[in-house]
């Protein structure tokens, strides 16, 4: 697995060891044994191309790529594309080092591939749009393409919430605060997973021969920004009633403002034609179960 210490793929480590996979983390520098998970096998780049060092690979996790909230400078916007195709450049190295290539690789992607649409729904037939994200997963995802692997799941991941990393925390920080309320004209589709349904949707993508190519990683029902605001607020019992306006954030973060001013209404159809149930199928069980976790940490 690359991306094995960030917050998708620590929780995914612990899931694989849990039900008894040998894991391996792919890393740039391995980290202090303080910040290793218990079971898990940490290699460098480097090592991963030994066979001797790595050992037999049956299936690839590739979730490498820089994060894409920073402001877009014309730098940044290079290094969040060179990261991501790199990366997947690297996996196909380390895949083409086997003596027999991996029975599957699960590649992360991003769902605005689409492209903003307030009216569009997209299942994963949808056309790739014209904006700077758009661009970025579809050469992602061409990248991911030259992984020698008998099969190929390109996961198009949504916003991930958990309680504790990545973006949530933050979005709830003006409802725990009372000053929490729509995002620019909260008309915008917010495209979202709980983590435990993101980590079990890889473990799903591992495991069906039936699923490949692109999937819609996101929750099944669908809701824009105003509704998604509104179960934080109920599920932590605080107002949801302060709008940030949209020049507001437009100053404040520039281009990169299209992420929380914009965004797609879609839909998993692949992966619940396969099969998969999700936990956490609305925004307001969702809440719920990040409140409860909050109130006990």
């Amino acid at each position: 697995m690359t991306g094995g210490t960030g917050f998708i793929g620590q929780a995914l480590v612990k899931a694989l060891i849990a039900r008894g996979d040998e894991a391996v983390v792919v890393t740039r520098a391995v980290p202090d044994a303080s910040r290793q998970i218990t079971g898990a096998k940490y290699v460098t780049w480097e090592d991963a191309l030994v066979p001797a060092r790595i050992g037999r690979i049956d299936a690839i996790v590739n979730l490498a790529g820089e994060s894409i909230n920073q402001r877009w400078t014309a730098s940044s916007k290079q290094r969040i594309v060179q990261s991501r195709v790199h990366a997947a450049a690297e996996s196909a190295k380390i895949a083409q080092a086997q003596p027999t290539k991996p029975k599957v690789v699960v590649n992360a992607s991003g769902i605005s591939v689409y492209g903003p649409s307030n009216h569009e729904v997209f299942d994963e037939s949808g056309r790739p749009g014209t904006d700077f994200l758009s661009g970025v997963v579809t050469q992602w995802e061409a990248a991911a393409d030259r992984i020698p692997a008998e099969r190929l799941v390109k996961l198009r991941i949504g916003l991930v919430v958990d309680a504790e990393g990545g973006a949530f925390p933050l979005m709830a920080l003006p409802y725990k605060m009372f000053v929490g309320g729509k995002v620019g004209s909260g008309k915008q589709w917010l495209p979202w997973i709980h983590l435990d349904d993101m980590v079990r949707l890889v473990l799903f993508s591992l495991d069906t021969d039936c699923l490949s190519g692109p999937v819609n990683a996101c929750a099944p029902e669908a809701v824009t920004n105003e509704q998604f605001g509104r179960a934080i607020a109920q599920a932590f019992r605080r107002p949801h009633w302060m709008p940030v306006p949209s020049f507001a954030l437009r100053t404040l973060f520039g281009e990169m403002s299209t992420l929380l001013l914009e965004g797609q209404h879609a839909v998993p159809r692949r992966a619940m034609n396969a099969g998969f149930q999700f936990r956490y199928p609305s925004a307001a069980e969702a809440m719920q179960a990040i409140a409860r976790k909050s109130s006990k940490s």
